[in-house]
């Protein structure tokens, strides 16, 4: 009887976790009419990744005027859904079973593996090298050629939005977590020699973005009051920059991305406006020569500069730090969205996937910056596009497809039946939790390109 009694309450306490992680997912941000519970770019921003209540879908990027579905899962409603670059494997969480992460190669319809946790899975991070799985108050790190955990951090400060972010160089591996629930340490750990590296006091709010650039050497924060963005030196903690998103209102940060060559920063939040940040070393201003008919401004100026040793630091702060760069006005606010800096025919791009079902790409200038001009938007649920006068068209220097942006039926193939399905994975051993021994020999990929080898690039 009494272990009749144990049984049903640690059943209750799996219960009460596992309602409190789908709504701790299904309440950050996401708009119910549109399906979709989870938006995110895979790691070299060329593909998108949809996870809603019908399954999930994989898109390519590598055009503007045409969104072109690759794949398409309408088995069960998908919360998590993350590609590993350009190749088959994808990590899919699924809200009905939200500790369970699965591990499939998307192409042949078959399951790898999956895992059980003892908790809501909040987020899952790959590279070409591990496998991350984030929950509240731990963090798995994986081998991402045979999946076996290689290591577990426990007793994490409580990370209930399981904020963390990995690098997707595999030579500089880190992991980046909150280190304190109560201000912006963030702890960065070496996921391939598996120990802490450093830890670096970053704000003094709690931690709400990071994000690494594409290299691994720098890593960029915001704090929950969303007023100030800063970028660190990996190695050693050191601030490179410090960015002010804006100085009237608190916001929610959802998005803290670099471009792929590591020139520019993209912040999202939840109001309308998308920031972009340029990482570049303030230029020396020249000295002039002193003019009585300089004005108001020249005598301010000039103050600011004489006084800037004995003002608080608060304010010769303000007065240093970075502005945008260029910034996008949104369609909405209030809702979860991620963004991209990324090339698409030959042009920057700035990406924002939303939860209210669009993706729109913007131009941005490189040069003068300025508003970001809205080139294009895509539906993200599978429904057909309507061209409405209030959709932009392309630019001229863009070259597209059709004007309806109707996806193709031959771009979206179906999964294999279930009982294929289920047959072909036998051959591959399910662990029924997150400690056990994955199989023999691990797996490969039939065709090597579907996991290319790491290629060095330098910011």
């Amino acid at each position: 009887m009494q272990n009749f009694a144990r049984n049903v309450d640690v059943l209750t306490q799996g219960l009460k976790a596992g309602i409190s992680g789908l709504m701790n997912l299904a309440s950050q941000g996401s708009d119910p009419a549109s399906g979709v519970f989870f938006v995110n770019f895979n790691q070299d921003c060329t593909s998108l990744a949809v996870g809603t209540k019908t399954g999930y879908r994989l898109f390519s990027l590598n055009s503007v005027d045409y969104l072109e579905q690759i794949y398409e899962n309408d088995t069960e409603d998908i919360c998590i859904v993350e590609r590993l670059f350009s190749s088959s494997l994808v990590a899919v969480v699924s809200l009905l079973s939200p500790r369970k992460l699965k591990v499939c190669h998307f192409k042949k319809g078959t399951e790898i593996c999956n895992y059980s946790y003892s908790n809501t899975i909040l987020a899952v991070k790959l590279n070409r090298a591990r496998l991350v799985v984030c929950l509240e108050e731990s963090l798995y790190i994986h081998n991402i050629r045979d999946m076996r955990v290689l290591h577990t951090i426990r007793d994490t400060p409580p990370n209930p939005t399981g904020l963390c972010t990995l690098s997707i160089n595999s030579d500089h591996c880190y992991l980046a977590y909150p280190g304190s629930n109560t201000i912006g340490e963030v702890q960065i750990f070496d996921a391939i020699n598996l120990h802490a590296k450093t830890m670096i006091p970053a704000h003094d709010s709690p931690l709400a973005a990071l994000g690494f650039s594409p290299s691994g050497t720098k890593v960029a924060t915001a704090s929950e009051k969303g007023t100030v963005i800063r970028v660190f030196l990996v190695h050693d903690g050191t601030k490179l920059f410090e960015f002010r998103r804006g100085v009237k209102r608190c916001v929610s940060i959802s998005s803290l991305v670099f471009s792929m060559d590591a020139n520019f920063l993209c912040c999202s939040s939840n109001t309308e406006t998308v920031h972009v940040f340029k990482l570049e070393e303030p230029k020396e201003a020249p000295r002039q020569v002193p003019d009585e008919n300089q004005g108001w401004i020249g005598y301010f100026t000039k103050a600011v500069s004489a006084s800037a040793n004995y003002l608080p630091s608060q304010v010769t702060d303000v007065f240093n730090q970075g502005r945008a760069f260029a910034t996008v006005h949104l369609p909405f606010q209030g809702l979860r969205n991620v963004c991209a800096i990324t090339v698409i025919q030959k042009v920057l791009r700035l990406l924002v996937a939303s939860a209210d079902g669009y993706l729109y790409i913007y131009n941005l200038d490189t040069t003068e910056g300025g508003d970001c001009t809205l080139v294009k938007q895509h539906r993200l649920d599978g429904k057909p596009e309507q061209q409405s006068e209030s959709q932009p068209t392309s630019s001229g220097n863009d070259h597209g497809a059709t004007a309806a942006n109707a996806l193709p039926s031959h771009s979206s193939p179906k999964p294999v039946s279930s009982s294929a399905a289920s047959a072909e994975s036998e051959k591959f051993h399910e662990m029924a939790t997150a400690t056990e021994s994955p199989p023999k020999g691990g797996f490969r990929f039939d065709d090597d390109s579907e996991f290319p080898p790491v290629t060095q690039k330098t910011e």
